[in-house]
């Protein structure tokens, strides 16, 4: 087995990682997150989790996993708000309408990269000013893309989800999966 390296602090990224029954480390990439607004999202956000895996220091045999997760709606991209109210107007656009979350993930190993963008679509019920008011004085908002934890308060809030239900999490757990096999990290069941 080859020691795997997660490229996030995310508590939510480490708690989905350990779903695979591997030993793993953590180290955060310290890297520029700014993307291109005049590029698509989806390749912006395979670009941004290619750079923090490439950020990380690694020896002859680690396998780097990074990710980087965006949720865009309208055609505007929401990142992780920086104030509440920030965090409640994130939460005003998603009211009542379809989004997509973003999650672009690579692997990096000796001999190869491989970046992949998954994309889920959700659809939030309309909320009201009071619902939003008491979801951001949770705080829970604030350390997430799109202003949401769908594993948290915000699981209230949505009727509808096409897709892996773990990318919008932040780690699209299954395709990742399929890629750690493919590239020789994980073994293949007997």
């Amino acid at each position: 087995m080859k020691h795997l390296i997660l490229a996030s602090g995310s508590p939510r990224r480490r708690e989905l990682l350990s779903l695979f029954g591997v030993p793993f480390s953590v180290h955060a990439a310290d890297i520029d997150e700014t993307m291109d607004p005049a590029k698509p999202p989806y390749d912006e956000v395979a670009r941004v989790s290619s750079c923090k895996a490439l950020a990380i220091p690694r020896q002859p045999g680690d396998v780097v996993i990074a990710a980087d997760t965006i949720v865009v709606c309208q055609g505007k991209v929401l990142g992780k708000p920086h104030s509440r109210q920030e965090a409640a107007d994130m939460l005003r656009l998603l009211s009542g309408r379809e989004h997509q979350v973003m999650t672009g993930c690579t692997v990096l190993t000796d001999g190869a990269r491989q970046t992949f963008t998954e994309v889920t679509t959700l659809t939030f019920r309309p909320l009201t000013d009071r619902e939003i008011q008491r979801y951001v004085d949770t705080g829970e908002p604030m350390d997430k893309a799109g202003a949401y934890g769908i594993q948290g308060g915000a699981a209230l809030f949505c009727p509808g989800i096409q897709g892996d239900y773990y990318n919008v999490m932040g780690l699209p757990v299954c395709h990742l999966e399929t890629v750690l096999r493919t590239l020789g990290v994980l073994e293949e069941e007997a």
